[in-house]
């Protein structure tokens, strides 16, 4: 149960009805929703690291999972399995993840690189030289800054959604998945 109400579109502002009548009906939108000055922002930085890019989503989706695990966010690994296996992760890599392996021959060094690189994001907020420079060597500065913002952005998300207690919501699926699709 979660530890705070849920907004109740009816009893919200009228800007924060319009977003979430634009949304899937997700218990984490309507928790967000009590930051209503954030809201619209939380919800556009999550559309350009979903939807828009360089770095490939079948990474970024490594990397959500690599945080949801660490974290022992539930909610945010329900979600992004589902997402994770439309962006081309592999059955055996998610349950790699789900047991805490990063290093296995399931993943190649590209993917292996990431995982790293979130690894140590989450842990300590800074890559090692190493592990920077491997990461340096296989992605352009975009696609680096890019991956540090969705670690960050679903590090966030992992604590919002474990802090206030989220109730899990069914895993996406449909339209909102395959609108993820590379």
């Amino acid at each position: 149960m979660a530890r705070l109400p849920y907004v109740e579109p009816e009893k919200a502002s009228e800007e924060v009805q319009k977003l979430l009548e634009r949304l899937a009906p997700l218990r984490i939108y309507r928790m967000v929703a009590h930051a209503e000055t954030a809201f619209r922002g939380f919800l556009r930085l999550g559309n350009a690291i979903l939807a828009r890019q360089k770095l490939a989503p079948r990474l970024r989706e490594l990397a959500i999972l690599r945080i949801a695990s660490l974290s022992r966010a539930n909610y945010e690994w329900v979600q992004h399995v589902a997402i994770a296996r439309g962006a081309g992760v592999r059955e055996e890599q998610i349950e790699a993840l789900e047991r805490g392996e990063v290093n296995g021959t399931v993943f190649d060094e590209e993917e292996q690189a990431v995982l790293r690189f979130t690894t140590e994001l989450t842990a300590q907020a800074r890559a090692s030289d190493e592990v920077f420079q491997e990461v340096a060597r296989r992605f352009s500065p975009r696609e680096i800054v890019e991956l540090v913002l969705a670690i960050g952005y679903y590090m966030m998300v992992a604590r919002l959604l474990e802090t206030t207690a989220v109730d899990l919501d069914p895993p996406a699926t449909g339209e909102f998945v395959r609108s993820l699709r590379p």
